[in-house]
């Protein structure tokens, strides 16, 4: 299936350049495009793309204030937001992903990227390069005081070394040839410490383990 997915940036120049790497891309369409934050909002709500590529600084409304609206906590049917952004700012990272982003990278990241970002959203994962989501992460960490729960969450031995791996940042494929398990068994351990932890992505799996001391 064709994975269809719309940008939203305030530089035409942009939206152009996704929209070439992407097109190109066997089983990727790009469906729509818009300038502004407002228009982002209403034409994702009228296109429902599998994929919506965010920029942050654009008119109207801002594109955090655009995710949130799209996907964030009690959206009934949310959309797979990425944002994409020329700012490397840990606020900026962590009101993306707390606002309901299930990735985030920099416009200079490359096409091999951004398209796997892409599909790793189209399919339900969080795409977030692992350097921005253990520095990000740590830093939220740091900033409170660990509460030590892990013991307590639920999880088996088996779900917290899944907890573990993911909060480094590996995606599944390396999480499963680390562990030496399937992807497909992977995917049925997260998609069980999710349900136990009330998680919506890997992302606040990950936040989680940072939270409760797990990393340390």
């Amino acid at each position: 299936m064709t994975i269809r997915v719309m940008l939203a940036d305030d530089q035409q120049m942009v939206r152009t350049g996704f929209r070439y790497m992407l097109d190109a891309e066997e089983g990727i369409s790009v469906v729509g495009e818009a300038g502004d934050g407002i228009e982002a909002v209403r034409l994702a709500g009228e296109l429902r793309p599998d994929v919506v590529l965010m920029d942050i600084r654009m008119p109207g409304i801002d594109g955090l204030e655009a995710t949130r609206r799209l996907a964030g906590p009690g959206v009934a049917d949310p959309l797979r937001v990425v944002v994409v952004t020329t700012f490397d700012l840990d606020e900026y990272v962590h009101a993306a992903l707390t606002g309901g982003a299930v990735g985030f990278l920099l416009k200079d990241a490359g096409p091999a990227l951004l398209i796997e970002a892409v599909r790793a959203a189209a399919r339900g994962d969080a795409m977030v390069s692992p350097q921005i989501t253990v520095r990000l992460l740590k830093h939220f960490a740091a900033s409170q005081a660990p509460r030590r729960d892990h013991g307590q969450s639920g999880l088996t031995a088996r779900e917290l070394d899944i907890v573990r791996t993911v909060a480094r940042g590996l995606t599944n494929t390396e999480v499963a040839s680390e562990l030496y398990v399937t992807i497909s068994t992977v995917k049925t351990h997260l998609a069980r410490v999710q349900e136990k932890l009330g998680a919506r992505n890997r992302v606040e799996v990950a936040a989680w383990a940072y939270r409760s001391g797990l990393m340390e």
